[in-house]
């Protein structure tokens, strides 16, 4: 009798951790991959001709495209702002590209707001904050403080790629905007010597902090500044395009290369770690492509920096084996706030955010849980040319499921993306309704919206006058 009640017990026990192996496996690794002004045709899965790139294919064969994925600005920093918190970034004032200022504690992503890494550290994740910050230099401001256990990378908005050419030791050696680009590299908060290729260093990164925490739900937020520029490659990855001749695009070419190999290289560790297939990996741009003699934005109208389709429709993919099939190509508008909700939802349901989310959970969409299109209404305000008040509602736009409404230097329209992905036929006067209706709903989201916090990269100059001792 003894000897049944201890087998019984044996029997319970085992489906008791059965059930923890469970309830682990169900909390997915979740590794979210930024390029930097990648243009929306550079890559195989969108058509690239000229430009291999096998390993992001892979992630599109193995999951999912968004033909209409977009982020929420077309320049670097409040883009990320916005991908970072899943919030429209103007609605907490972040609406400039962030100067390097880091004696200022306002010039950056204000503490009021939750990142993605702190939701996630409520559900016990480690998290990994790797390459490029531009949220904000000051140290209240840093990954660090941010939600992340690590961070390797810089804090500028871009970064120059050979380290022959990090001749300052930290930010006190820093006297202008593009001199930063120049400081050695930070492990968490302490400067480094440094030997690789920049784009090949963060890579390398990576696939350690997996290799260290393969046994614990991790989050990794890989911010590749390639290809932005400087244009600078290695002979590595230049060779391979030997029959692009002109220059830019050839250089720009080599920039992809890297980038994508450095996704190879994770996956193979995710793989060998037996963790693959529970791994959700995201891929897109910040922005569309700069268009100057480099990137290629295929069919899209405009470049970074507008709200025409090429500055803010991006290369955008994820992989989930575990639970999302492979080879879809997903055709209704989504964004990059939707990052956070999704990840949200899978991780910490239950664990109310610090503030509104505005993006949605994207599972029940690609799983065919849901039919209907995620969003009704995607918004966009450009506040590059809000120095001037004159110009303060110039750059406005708004997608309905079909429509997009656009009001900017160039345009006040209305086209019908679904017939008209390069936006060449404005339909304002002949769908007067749909127009309005778009209109209407664009004046309600702006009243949502606060002013930009603080001067943008535009006003370097007027805020050099303003604090003149940014570099002392």
């Amino acid at each position: 009798m003894f000897q049944k009640s201890i087998f019984f017990l044996l029997i319970i026990l085992s489906f008791s951790i059965i059930d923890d192996q469970n309830i682990k496996e169900k909390s997915p690794n979740i590794i979210l991959i930024l390029a930097d002004d990648l243009g929306y045709a550079d890559v195989g899965f969108n058509g690239s001709k000229d430009i291999i790139t096998p390993h992001l294919d892979q992630i599109a064969n193995n999951g999912v495209v968004f033909k209409e994925g977009y982020v929420s600005y077309p320049v670097c920093g409040p883009s990320r702002a916005g991908l970072i918190t899943g919030r429209y970034q103007d609605t907490f004032g972040f609406g400039k590209n962030p100067l390097f200022a880091p004696k200022d504690p306002n010039m950056g992503l204000p503490l009021s707001e939750q990142t993605i890494a702190d939701m996630l550290k409520l559900s016990n994740y480690k998290t990994f904050a790797v390459g490029k910050w531009h949220l904000g230099a000051h140290e209240t401001l840093r990954p660090l403080k941010r939600g992340f256990d690590e961070f390797f990378g810089f804090l500028t908005g871009g970064h120059r790629y050979f380290p022959h050419e990090w001749d300052l030791e930290d930010e006190t050696k820093v006297t202008s905007q593009g001199a930063a680009y120049r400081t050695k590299l930070l492990r968490n908060e302490k400067r480094i010597e440094e030997k690789e290729y920049l784009t090949d260093a963060l890579s390398r990164e990576s696939v350690d902090f997996i290799e260290r925490n393969s046994n614990n739900p991790f989050f990794i937020y890989l911010a590749y500044n390639a290809p932005h520029g400087p244009l600078q490659a290695t002979e590595k990855y230049l060779q391979r395009y030997d029959h692009i001749k002109e220059k830019n695009r050839k250089t720009y070419a080599a920039m992809v290369s890297a980038v994508d190999d450095g996704v190879g290289d994770i996956i193979s560790k995710l793989k060998e770690k037996g963790i693959y297939d529970n791994t959700i990996i995201y891929f897109l741009s910040d922005n569309g492509g700069r268009l100057r003699g480099d990137s290629d934005n295929g069919e899209l109208r405009g470049k970074k920096g507008n709200l025409f389709e090429g500055g803010i429709r991006v290369p955008f993919v994820m992989q989930w084996p575990k639970k999302i099939k492979g080879g879809q190509i997903y055709n209704n508008p989504v964004i990059s706030l939707d990052i956070f909700a999704t990840s949200k939802a899978l991780t910490s349901p239950e664990i109310s955010s610090k503030n509104e989310l505005h993006g949605v959970n994207l599972i029940p969409f690609l799983t065919g849980e849901k039919t209907h299109a995620p969003h009704k209404h995607l918004f966009w305000r450009n506040n590059l040319m809000q120095n001037d008040p004159n110009l303060r509602a110039e750059a406005s736009a708004v997608r309905s499921q079909k429509f997009k409404f656009i009001k900017n230097k160039e345009a006040v329209a209305l086209y019908d993306l679904k017939n008209d992905i390069s936006e060449k036929n404005n339909l304002k006067n002949q769908e007067i309704d749909v127009y309005n209706k778009l209109l209407s709903e664009h004046k309600k989201w702006l009243k949502t919206l606060k002013d930009p916090i603080f001067l943008g990269l535009m006003a370097n100059k007027q805020y050099n006058k303003l604090n003149p001792d940014r570099f002392n």
